[in-house]
C-alpha cells in the first residue's frame, strides 16, 4: 500500500452498556463488508479508558489506499436519496441502537507510519496505547510530524513507548496531529506519566516547544482489533449476525 493512504478516525459515543456489542458489530459485522465492497481495512478499534477521557467511548480507525479510494467509498455511501447505502440498512439499524453519535476526522499518515498489514506482521500490538490529539500552529503539522518521528526513539529509550502511528488532520489548517503510542505494560505507562507530570522528562524532547495544546488518553484493543489478533476481521468472526 502506497504512502497516499488516507484514514477515517472516529470518536464514537456508546449508549448504556453497549460498548462490547458495538466493538464486535464494527469488527466482525462491518469490517468484512468494508474490506470486500470498499477496500477499507480496519486499522484499529479501541475502547477508551474512561478515567482518561470521555466515556463510554470507542475509537475507530479505518485505512484506505488513498483519498481517491476514500472518495469512491463516499460515492457508494451517498449515491442514493436516503444518503445511506441501502445494502447496509440492516447494519445501520443495528448500529444505531448501540451508539449516540460521534466525531470523525480524515487523517493522513506521516510517510514513516506503517500500514496495518505491516504492523500486524511486526506484532506491533500492546496491552495499552496512548492516543494524543496535539494542536500546533496553523501550517505546522507536517514539519511537527517530522520532528515527532525523529524524536520518537528517545521516548522508546526512556519509557519503552513506541510511536506506531503519526497522522495530520485533513480539511483543517494543518494545525492538528494525532499520535498513537504502543506501551509495553501498564507499569510503563505509570512510570512515564509520573515523570511527565513531575516535569522530570518530556515525551518528545525538543518538538514539545511547538505544542500549543494536547489531550492524551489511553486505549485498549477490542477483542477483534487487528493489532490484537494480527489479522483483519473476517465473516467467520460473527456470532450474532445473519446477512
Amino acid at each position: 500500500m502506497s504512502n497516499d493512504r488516507a484514514y477515517i478516525h472516529e470518536f464514537i459515543t456508546i449508549t448504556k452498556h453497549n460498548r462490547a456489542k458495538y466493538m464486535h458489530h464494527m469488527t466482525a459485522n462491518w469490517s468484512p463488508i468494508g474490506q470486500e465492497q470498499r477496500n477499507q481495512l480496519c486499522y484499529g478499534v479501541w475502547g477508551v479508558v474512561g478515567s482518561t477521557g470521555h466515556w463510554p467511548q470507542v475509537v475507530n480507525l479505518w485505512e484506505h489506499e488513498s483519498l481517491a479510494g476514500l472518495a469512491a467509498s463516499f460515492e457508494t455511501e451517498f449515491a442514493g436519496p436516503t444518503l445511506q447505502d441501502p445494502a447496509l440498512a440492516k447494519w445501520w439499524a443495528a448500529a444505531a441502537d448501540l451508539r449516540a453519535g460521534g466525531y470523525d476526522r480524515i487523517v493522513l499518515p506521516h510517510p514513516a507510519t506503517a500500514p496495518i498489514a505491516d504492523l500486524c506482521a511486526a506484532d506491533a500490538g500492546a496491552p495499552v496505547y496512548a492516543h494524543e490529539v496535539i494542536d500546533v500552529a496553523p501550517g505546522a503539522a507536517p514539519g511537527f510530524l517530522d520532528l515527532c518521528v525523529s524524536a520518537a526513539s528517545g521516548a522508546t529509550d526512556r519509557f519503552g513507548w513506541r510511536l506506531i502511528g503519526a497522522f495530520r488532520t485533513a480539511m483543517h489548517a494543518d494545525d492538528e496531529v494525532i499520535l498513537l503510542w504502543a506501551i509495553p505494560s501498564w507499569d510503563a505507562w505509570a512510570d512515564a506519566e509520573q515523570a511527565l507530570t513531575a516535569g522530570k522528562a518530556a515525551l518528545l524532547g525538543e518538538p514539545e516547544a511547538a505544542v500549543v495544546g494536547r489531550h492524551r488518553i489511553l486505549l485498549v484493543d477490542a477483542p477483534l482489533s487487528p493489532l490484537r489478533t494480527g489479522r483483519q476481521p473476517i465473516r467467520e468472526d460473527r456470532t450474532d449476525w445473519i446477512d
